[in-house]
């Protein structure tokens, strides 16, 4: 009997913790730095452009407020349709991030080593996980509000698929 009682505590030590494991949140953010402002009067200026298409140019006429995030995307999560106050800079560091702007609903892949420039100022995206593995990107934002969220939520295009 004292067998049959170590043999189903044993199981019950090897089984239960793994059943109460939680599984992470499809998005998780941590916060690298809190929110800063540049000492100097700083204006920012991108150049952004895509092959086959026209540049976009993002001016930034007060880009002293930003924030550094780093953003764990589980397979298959997606970010709600969103814009920004101001520009991201976003550098994947692993996996790969598929981002679709609501303008043309083109879906841009950028793995891991690649960065890429989201325009902010009402620029409405998405952004999702293909892969089978955890996708994690860091993004600098600039013209970050002094407090509250870095996204601001927007309707879904109409005929856009992620």
């Amino acid at each position: 009997m004292a067998t049959g009682l170590v043999a189903v505590v044993l199981i019950g030590l090897t089984v239960l913790p793994s059943a109460a494991q939680q599984s992470p949140p499809p998005i998780a953010t941590e916060f690298l730095t809190g929110r800063a402002v540049f000492t100097d009067s700083v204006d920012a200026k991108f150049r952004i452009k895509l092959p086959g298409e026209g540049a976009t140019v993002v001016n930034s006429k007060d880009a002293s407020r930003t924030l550094v995030a780093r953003f764990t995307v589980q397979p298959g999560a997606q970010f709600p349709w969103h814009t920004h106050p101001g520009p991201v800079v976003v550098n994947v560091t692993q996996g790969e991030l598929v981002y679709v702007p609501a303008d043309d609903c083109s879906h841009r892949v950028y793995p891991a080593g690649t960065a890429f420039v989201d325009p902010g100022h009402g620029h409405v995206h998405s952004a999702v996980n293909r892969t089978g593995q955890p996708t994690v990107f860091v993004a600098t934002f600039y013209e970050a509000p002094a407090e509250g969220p870095l996204l601001i939520p927007a309707a879904a295009p109409a005929g856009c698929t992620i």
